[in-house]
C-alpha cells in the first residue's frame, strides 16, 4: 500500500518527491507560462514560474546528491539523473525507472 508519509523517510523517497515536483514545474514552465507570455502577452507567468522552478531545481541537486550517496549510485546513474531534470517529461521517465528499480 502506498503511504505517502513513508516515502519522505528516505533520501530516495525525498529525491522523488522533489524529482517529480521540479518536473511538474518545468513542464509548466515551457507549456503554459511561456505562451501565456508569448502568445498572450501575460508577462508575469514566466518570472513567477522561474522561481518556483529554480528554488526546486536547487532542491533536486541537493536531494540527488543525497540519495546518489545513499543508495551508493554509480557516477552514470547520478549523471543519468541529473540529465533527466534538462530534458522536458525526463523526471516522469526518472520516476518509472526508479519504480521499476524499486521492485523486486
Amino acid at each position: 500500500m502506498f503511504a505517502p508519509m513513508s516515502l519522505l523517510s528516505t533520501p530516495l523517497g525525498r529525491f522523488r518527491v522533489i524529482s517529480l515536483l521540479e518536473g511538474v514545474s518545468y513542464v509548466f514552465l515551457l507549456a503554459i507560462a511561456m505562451p501565456l507570455k508569448y502568445a498572450a502577452g501575460n508577462t508575469q507567468a514566466v518570472p513567477w514560474a522561474g522561481r518556483i522552478h529554480g528554488g526546486l531545481f536547487v532542491a533536486f541537486v541537493l536531494l540527488l546528491a543525497a540519495a546518489a550517496s545513499a543508495q551508493r549510485w554509480t557516477r552514470r546513474q547520478s549523471a543519468t539523473a541529473m540529465i533527466s531534470s534538462l530534458i522536458p517529461l525526463g523526471a516522469f521517465w526518472l520516476e518509472s525507472r526508479l519504480r521499476r528499480d524499486a521492485q523486486p
